[in-house]
């Protein structure tokens, strides 16, 4: 994530020298920058919706494979992750979906076959937006149905069954995160602004709700799996908050738990079974919170001012976070210190951040600023 004055600075710019901004909603041919057809691309999408939920892997469960299950590493080998040379791929020309600082969002088909006639490398790319892209989400319950958010203040539906990137929402502050709750499909929670957090209502389409959280930028937004209701936020005033939805104050916003760190909070996560919650700080250290308000916190060393953000094994006991050498450090929880990393030579960029596949156990995702994918894999 560029630091807020290179932000600012490359908003100018594009709101400079880019045309005049549509406002309206963008056909899918008209947002499209490819090379080969993405035909395919949609059917797949498409594809999600007819088939059952739970083939998806989200009835809970198993745990990264690849990724040792207890403290001591006993369980499983954590170097069964490998990264081949076909599980490399530049989705964007800079900076699965991935945005970059042109407005372009990436589609990466990772099991899509090469065709020899049409010479297809499941790669696609959009330009929906004009500005830094901030945050892109997808529901796990609609899958056609994606959002994404720029530095400009806007924030676009993409429409997999309509074709289109529609305009759901548009500000004159700037848009830093988007997330959604398991719950609730039709709800958009973003921040905007400075310290400012909104909820789109698609049923509505616009913003009935709105909090002033945080003093500065809030730099991601979570929920709990097990209490939709309670939300991490982090922000870079240096605090991660935790937060009761039912009882939130619009003058006075009261939280159920804060982290102070000493300089920006990149990140504040929940663990997987909802029992833990993490936040990475540019003062280069990862704090872990318990109890029942997270209110019981470690600070585990690691260099963090590359911005990193950690997020947590499917089974609550390792976190992944990328190094400044290229790697994937894994820390343990039980030793609370990284216990192993991950290294490849074709790694060629720092990882800065990462999603695990909520279906295919063992599959870790990590993006770089440079606009490559990498997918570590059991093998």
């Amino acid at each position: 994530m560029p630091s807020d004055d290179t932000v600012k600075a490359i908003s100018q710019s594009n709101s400079n020298t880019s045309p005049m901004l549509d406002l309206g909603p963008l056909s899918r041919r008209d947002a499209y920058r490819g090379i080969a057809s993405d035909k395919l691309l949609m059917e797949r999408i498409r594809g999600f919706l007819k088939k059952p939920h739970e083939e998806f892997g989200f009835n809970g469960g198993d745990s990264i494979k690849g990724v040792c299950e207890s403290g001591t590493g006993s369980s499983l080998e954590l170097n069964s992750l490998s990264l081949n040379p076909e599980s490399v791929a530049r989705v964007v020309l800079e900076n699965i979906v991935v945005g970059n600082n042109f407005g372009n969002v990436g589609f990466w088909d990772v099991d899509s076959s090469i065709d020899d006639e049409e010479e297809d490398d499941g790669l696609h790319l959009y330009d929906p937006h004009h500005g830094v892209i901030s945050g892109i989400s997808i529901h796990q319950h609609s899958f056609s149905k994606i959002f994404t958010s720029c530095y400009l203040g806007f924030i676009r539906l993409m429409d997999a069954e309509k074709e289109v990137f529609d305009l759901a929402h548009s500000s004159d502050d700037s848009i830093y995160s988007a997330s959604q709750r398991s719950d609730d499909v039709k709800c958009l929670y973003f921040s905007e602004g400075h310290g400012g957090l909104n909820i789109w209502d698609e049923r509505i389409g616009k913003c009935p709700t709105q909090w002033n959280l945080h003093e500065h930028r809030i730099n991601s937004i979570d929920f709990n799996s097990e209490n939709y209701k309670i939300m991490a936020t982090s922000s870079s005033d240096g605090t991660a908050c935790v937060w009761d939805l039912r009882s939130i104050n619009v003058d006075q916003p009261k939280t159920l738990m804060k982290v102070s760190h000493k300089r920006a909070v990149q990140s504040a996560y929940f663990s997987p079974s909802g029992s833990s919650h993490a936040t990475t700080s540019m003062d280069n250290t990862v704090g872990i919170g318990t109890g029942v308000n997270f209110d019981h916190t470690s600070m585990i060393k690691h260099d963090n001012l590359s911005g990193f953000r950690a997020i947590w094994d499917r089974d609550d006991s390792h976190i992944f976070i990328g190094n400044m050498k290229r790697g994937v450090d894994v820390i343990s929880l039980t030793l609370e210190k990284t216990i192993f990393t991950l290294q490849s030579p074709h790694m060629s960029a720092v990882p800065r951040r990462f999603d695990a596949h909520p279906s295919t156990v063992g599959m870790l995702a990590g993006a770089t600023c440079l606009g490559q994918v990498y997918m570590w894999t059991l093998g």
